[in-house]
């Protein structure tokens, strides 16, 4: 099998992500969806070695660049733990819409259960260089101003980009 330029290629290395909710539903409206997301990485860099250097997260998908000794199992258990925990919550708050939605769009070969949260993969580049590393930071944080969300980055609340302009950010960081 050839190698995919969109593969975690070099799991301690840094890589650029991305992650999509499926079908692009807009999940991450709520702060409580958020706030697991938020979690999960919390937990991660206390408890797994994850480095965090950057994220956004949009309403219905999110970047980040990450590294730790093994990325690709830090990732899974990301998707799973978090794709779990808002489905709970989605039930719970009995947003039956956006649940059928899931389950509609849920890929044949999940038989496993109910319903699916991420699209399959993460869309991984490994980041090779200061200046790429430079380049997704930029990405990452623009991303809500060139959608028109905030006139600065670090304006944006679901983001690293007020870490990196020396401001309290909602979550610690692993700054470049």
């Amino acid at each position: 099998m050839g190698r995919s330029r969109y593969t975690i290629t070099e799991p301690d290395r840094p890589h650029f992500m991305t992650c999509t909710v499926l079908e692009w539903l807009p999940v991450f409206t709520r702060p409580e969806t958020v706030q697991i997301i938020l979690d999960c990485w919390r937990y991660q860099r206390e408890h797994e070695g994850l480095r965090l250097y950057g994220y956004v997260i949009l309403e219905n998908h999110l970047h980040f660049i990450a590294q730790a000794k093994d990325l690709s199992k830090c990732v899974t258990s990301f998707k799973s733990y978090t794709a779990r925990q808002i489905i709970d919550h989605l039930q719970a708050k009995r947003v039956e819409r956006l649940l059928a939605h899931l389950r509609f769009f849920k890929r044949a070969h999940k038989a496993d259960r109910e319903y699916q949260f991420w699209q399959e993969g993460v869309h991984a580049e490994l980041v090779f260089s200061e200046a790429m590393m430079r380049e997704k930071l930029d990405y990452i944080h623009g991303n809500p101003v060139k959608r028109g969300y905030v006139s600065l980055a670090e304006h944006w609340r679901y983001s690293s980009a007020a870490n990196y302009a020396g401001l309290e950010g909602l979550i610690d960081m692993d700054l470049w």
